[in-house]
């Protein structure tokens, strides 16, 4: 089932539980568009990310870079990693996505060995996922294995399941890359997730960049420097935008007027929430309630 109303916690944690009835696995089938923000938000969560695009095309932003995969790719998203994903060219973008815990990936015994590695290098946050190299076919072979076993859970598929689990991360770890782990690198990634965890518990309270910059323990400058860096865009205009998704969610219920809405995600002029809403949405806040409302009825 898919996934379209993203729990985020308040470290941008995502707190959708990634499993089946029995294993800490879950495997769907997700059309980027009908999120209920438009696009994946922004968000990280400790299990390791399977990708493989089935229609459509998509960019996906992982820590500070970005990577368009399309239709037959794929991508491999570490366990800790921020990321999201928006539909390119308005192509209508649906992948499946495999989420798994590290845990579980191999026996207890092989962990230290063959995963633990691989989930702390610093240098690898995510990896593209080639359907014409040998190894990426079998990782996207087995994604729709998985995904189709865990719908139509015939007799033992938790067996099979389990075992293309271990037949996808020997594929990716023969790879051949070299791992490397920096302590500045993830101090960085940390510091990041820090700042993104103050602004989700504060957005609806002003907002300086003195207090972003205090959450990540960085001068103005260095935090400035963080947000264009991973972001691509400067803290208070990321404010703006998380404030906008934040009032997206709100309006499609009829409890609030526009004016509630704009002061409960932190703007403090309703004409200023319209301007910036209809920039950002190509709709003023009242026709896009209005939209999601008819699309109910």
């Amino acid at each position: 089932m898919q996934i379209k109303d993203f729990r985020i916690g308040g470290n941008l944690k995502e707190l959708t539980e990634h499993r089946t009835v029995v294993l800490p696995v879950a495997c769907y089938e997700t059309t980027i568009n009908q999120n209920i923000h438009g696009h994946i938000p922004l968000h990280w969560h400790d299990e390791l990310q399977f990708v493989r695009v089935v229609q459509g095309e998509a960019e996906f932003q992982i820590n500070e870079e970005k990577l368009v995969v399309r239709q037959g790719e794929g991508v491999f998203i570490n366990s800790g990693c921020l990321h999201m994903a928006e539909d390119r060219n308005a192509s209508g973008c649906v992948y499946i996505c495999l989420n798994v815990s590290p845990d579980f990936v191999v026996s207890r015994e092989l962990y230290a060995a063959y995963v633990a590695p691989y989930i702390q290098a610093t240098n690898l946050p995510y990896l593209y996922i080639d359907p014409n190299q040998a190894w990426g076919a079998n990782i996207l072979d087995a994604l729709v294995n998985i995904h189709q076993w865990i719908q139509r859970q015939p007799p033992y598929f938790e067996l099979d399941m389990t075992m293309q689990l271990t037949f996808i991360w020997k594929n990716l770890i023969l790879n051949g890359f070299q791992l490397q782990y920096d302590q500045v690198e993830a101090v960085k990634n940390e510091r990041m997730k820090q700042m993104l965890s103050w602004i989700d518990n504060h957005y609806a309270e002003k907002i300086a960049l003195n207090d972003i910059a205090r959450a990540g323990q960085l001068s103005r400058s260095e935090c400035c420097r963080y947000f264009k860096r991973m972001l691509h865009t400067t803290p208070l205009n990321y404010v703006t935008d998380y404030r906008l998704q934040k009032s997206a969610v709100l309006l499609q219920r009829a409890d609030s007027s526009i004016t509630e809405v704009a002061y409960q995600v932190g703007f403090n002029s309703t004409s200023y929430f319209i301007e910036k809403f209809r920039k950002a949405m190509k709709m003023t806040p009242l026709a896009y309630r209005k939209s999601k409302m008819d699309a109910r009825s």
